[in-house]
């Protein structure tokens, strides 16, 4: 059997025996819209528990419009141009609009990375401004969440007189889904937030992939985005092509649950029962550039496979492994006790800390190995994972561990699906108490 990965832009075609058990985990076809710049401007039009944008922007002073950064396939250049047209329409000029990227404490896109991302015509006529989180000075406090996060956001996000934020529903490791609040925080909000926020602690509570009631992260994310104010949401969901499915306007708490409740439905698959051996991909570009961003690969399989378990992961990691910071922590891991040790330890708080949690999160329940162009396999070991020069390879490797009656699942598409067993979604914190997952 061949079945085809998204790893880098191009993705891979992989082997699979006939002979094994293997579940395939792709949600139901996504049915694309059928004019894409149409449903932009219809929901822009009739949005979501909102007035239209066109009546929302009269009269504004100044707007900044809240683009995602480079690691979220957003089609930017279907959705941002209606927006601007409904703003300079409603006697808003360029001038006066600012497109702000939520890099959260990712690095600054670059222009080369704008111009794929918005086209030539956004960047060339528009103000184009990269959230910097470490510039303390560009940030303005707003009080602190009932969970007691500080709340410091993007200066010029704050002072706008109409804010308008966008972005991609898809499942999330921390908060659920992904888009909405997250827009605002962590995408605007600076360092200091994320010490709380991303802290360690609330990352061992409720929190995984398409996990909402109840999810502490969600809730402190919507506080603050309600308390920094959001006069208008712009999200998007995308088939596998990365072609619109659809397009949630209007108010951030109900639009956005609207996208959610489309966005599962359309990516939810259910297995039977937990397999020994999960084989998965990043998501492809832009994604698994890093192996920072690609770890929600392994988090996006943990609900899927048995404790003991393995985890193939395929990332093409084409910038390589990710931040210093990051790069600092992964070489300190000294096993799993030791890193939560150091990191609850009071007044201990480094960037970045997060994903190495997730990653041990991942390790408690199950082995990880590594199959990537964008690494030497010397390199692979100090990730904490094991290299294989090719996923059918590491799969034969785990055949021999489990035999050849092993369960085998494979996750194409990566994060971008929501692999459950029989509908559980487990915290990641706590995924690997289950017996049954």
């Amino acid at each position: 059997m061949d079945l085809r990965l998204d790893y880098g832009r191009d993705g891979v075609t992989i082997s699979v025996p006939d002979e094994l058990r293997v579940s395939v985990v792709e949600p139901a076809k996504g049915t694309p819209v059928a004019d894409q710049n149409a449903a932009v401007e219809q929901a822009l039009a009739r949005p979501i528990d909102a007035r239209p944008l066109a009546e929302v922007a009269r009269g504004r002073r100044d707007a900044v419009v809240v683009i995602s950064d480079k690691t979220r396939p957003v089609p930017y250049k279907v959705v941002l141009p209606p927006i601007l047209r409904t703003l300079e329409a409603a006697g808003l000029e360029r001038a006066r609009i600012e497109i702000l990227v939520a890099t959260g404490l990712h690095r600054a896109n670059t222009r080369d990375e704008l111009l794929e991302m918005i086209g030539a015509e956004v960047v060339e006529h528009y103000r184009v401004r990269n959230h910097v989180a470490r510039d303390a000075a560009e940030h303005v406090h707003l009080g602190r969440t009932a969970r007691g996060t500080e709340i410091w956001i993007d200066r010029g996000f704050v002072t706008a007189d109409l804010k308008i934020v966008s972005g991609l529903i898809e499942p999330h490791l921390m908060a659920g889904f992904s888009g909405g609040r997250k827009a605002v925080a962590p995408g605007l909000a600076g360092v200091e937030t994320m010490r709380s926020a991303h802290g360690a602690a609330m990352l061992e509570d409720n929190v995984g992939p398409g996990i909402i009631n109840g999810n502490p992260f969600h809730e402190d994310l919507l506080e603050i985005a309600r308390t920094a104010r959001v006069d208008f949401l712009v999200d998007v969901s995308v088939d596998r092509q990365r072609r619109l499915t659809g397009v949630f306007a209007g108010d951030i708490v109900h639009a956005h649950a609207a996208g959610m409740r489309f966005v599962e439905h359309e990516v939810r698959v259910d297995l039977d029962a937990p397999a020994d051996i999960v084989i998965t991909s990043a998501g492809g570009y832009p994604l698994d550039q890093t192996y920072y961003q690609s770890i929600k690969g392994l988090t996006g399989a943990l609900n899927s496979v048995r404790r003991g378990g393995t985890i193939i992961l395929a990332a093409a990691l084409s910038e390589g492994i990710g931040s210093q910071d990051f790069q600092e922590l992964l070489r300190g891991v000294r096993g799993n006790d030791d890193f939560m040790a150091r990191i609850t330890s009071p007044g201990f708080f480094r960037v970045d800390q997060w994903m190495v949690q997730h990653l041990c999160q991942v390790l408690r329940k199950a082995e990880v190995v590594l199959v990537t162009g964008g690494l030497s396999a010397d390199a692979v070991p100090g990730l904490l994972a094991t290299p294989a020069p090719t996923v059918e390879a590491a799969l034969g490797r785990a055949l021999e561990r489990y035999g050849p009656k092993a369960h085998v699942a494979v996750l194409p598409q990566g994060p971008y699906v929501l692999a459950t067993v029989r509908g559980r979604k487990l915290s990641l914190g706590r995924a690997w108490l289950d017996e049954a997952a």
